[in-house]
């Protein structure tokens, strides 16, 4: 509810971009973060003569999506979505109309909100234009640079119904949405790398009452964000109302900095972008064998781990079982659930809004610690290096200088540390447990934190 009584009305529109070698029309890499313009064709670039090629990858990806949003695969084409814009250098997208692949799904959030799903389907990305000058935006540029490495990379809309009904609520559904996203493998839900773009049409009315006036608001790049413009622009909309004003159908900017949207075009309605069937690809229509493959191929998802917790942890948290069931893994390995647990009550919990770890980077981890490739003490320093660049932790492990160290040289610095602390040494074989601790610090503090906490309390018990 806004603070003037009006009920909030969201629908949102997500846009994950696909994990596929490849573009959706060519053989271009798709791959974030290389040089400006070097990932292009004569396809991507919509050059005359060029023809598409469909990426069977990405068609999968598509369906294991609708598969874990519960909804119907259906025959579907592409059509030519028409508007220039100079990051569409064809001046046209190939999207996905009035017969997408995936119709008819619902979400389910872990307050038991259902949540409809009306589509998902497929689509190629654009390309990034970004404007040089004091604002950033179009509006008092100087010039505009254009990156096109992303045009033609594939992607997959999901357009929710208009069921949520707050910032907070569509909070939450971006979060289960990009769980289940990640655990499908089809997309890393990386908001601040683009691969995640979320747009809400935002609407207000008396309780009960028909859909108002909605304005779909753009530029979200975090939950954080979506969540600020959400309630911003309800009660923007809601104070219109009230001055008896009347809500203009447009689409806004959302300004971060400035907490409030701003106007940025009115808002397309279909008969604008022209629409018409694509003529260079065929119609799609995966059959029941490929459909059956794509279906057994998919891992547990997110609220099906939450219920495996119950079970295993017994009471936790809310926020702790959803966060844990992220990185859990299922009965053939990975993760134990105890594990996971220990940290996100402790560790991540302590970083706040973690929008940069993903679950399968906690997961490998995690699995790291659990091997014995890192300490606890090495585990906690990666995952905060995770927050906050979203780096692998491999990677991560290798810059630091991370390993554990050998047996043999873990025995030698127990012996010395024991040589060096003889009064503590002699304490602790009367039955001082407490003094356990102490020499694991000191092992830690000479190893620079490589040597596993619990190899050298079992060095402590066999020296005793």
């Amino acid at each position: 509810m806004t603070a003037t009584g009006l009920e909030t009305v969201v629908g949102l529109e997500v846009h994950t971009e696909l994990k596929t070698a490849t573009k959706l029309f060519c053989g271009c890499r798709n791959r974030f973060g290389d040089e400006p313009n070097t990932n292009v064709c004569p396809v991507c670039l919509g050059l005359p003569g060029s023809l598409p090629v469909l990426n069977r990858r990405a068609v999968e990806l598509a369906m294991a999506i609708g598969t874990a949003l519960e909804c119907e695969i259906r025959p579907s084409i592409f059509h030519r979505k028409n508007y220039f814009y100079p990051d569409m250098p064809k001046d046209y997208q190939i999207s996905q109309y009035d017969e997408p692949i995936n119709v008819g799904g619902h979400l389910t959030l872990p307050d038991g909100t259902v949540v409809g799903i009306v589509r998902a389907h497929i689509e190629e990305d654009t390309g990034k234009t970004t404007h040089v000058g004091e604002t950033g935006r179009i509006h008092g540029a100087d010039r505009a640079l254009v990156d096109y490495n992303r045009a033609g990379v594939p992607l997959v809309e999901i357009v929710s119904a208009p069921d949520l009904r707050s910032g907070e609520a569509a909070r939450a559904y971006v979060t289960e949405l990009r769980a289940i996203l990640v655990a499908t493998g089809a997309s890393d839900g990386r908001m601040e790398e683009g691969s995640l773009r979320v747009d809400a049409n935002v609407s207000v009315r008396e309780p009960g009452a028909p859909f108002g006036t909605r304005c779909e608001v753009k530029n979200m790049n975090s939950l954080r964000s979506l969540q600020r413009a959400v309630e911003h622009e309800a009660e923007r909309q809601a104070a219109v109302v009230a001055a008896g004003g009347t809500v203009e159908q447009e689409t806004r900017h959302w300004d971060e900095d400035a907490g409030r949207t701003v106007p940025l075009r009115s808002k397309e309605e279909a008969y604008d972008y022209r629409y018409f069937p694509e003529p260079d690809l065929l119609p799609l229509a995966p059959d029941a064998t490929w459909r059956a493959a794509v279906a057994a191929s998919l891992p547990p998802m997110p609220r099906a781990r939450r219920a495996v917790l119950v079970e295993r942890l017994g009471t936790v948290t809310d926020a702790q079982r959803d966060q844990v069931a992220s990185v859990v893994a299922d009965d053939d390995g990975g993760v134990a659930p105890q594990l996971a647990l220990a940290r996100v009550a402790n560790e991540v919990a302590a970083l706040g809004d973690p929008h940069r770890l993903d679950a399968s980077g906690v997961v490998a981890l995690l699995a790291m610690e659990a091997r014995g490739d890192l300490s606890a003490t090495q585990t906690k320093a990666v995952l905060q290096r995770m927050a906050e660049t979203g780096e692998d932790p491999d990677a991560i492990a290798a810059a630091m200088g991370l390993e554990q160290i050998g047996e043999d040289a873990l025995d030698a610095t127990l012996d010395a540390v024991i040589a060096a602390h003889t009064d503590e040494w002699a304490r602790y074989r009367e039955g001082d447990e407490k003094l356990a601790q102490f020499f694991v610090g000191q092992v830690m503090r000479e190893t620079g934190g490589k040597a596993d906490g619990k190899a050298v309390v079992a060095g402590l018990v066999r020296r005793r």
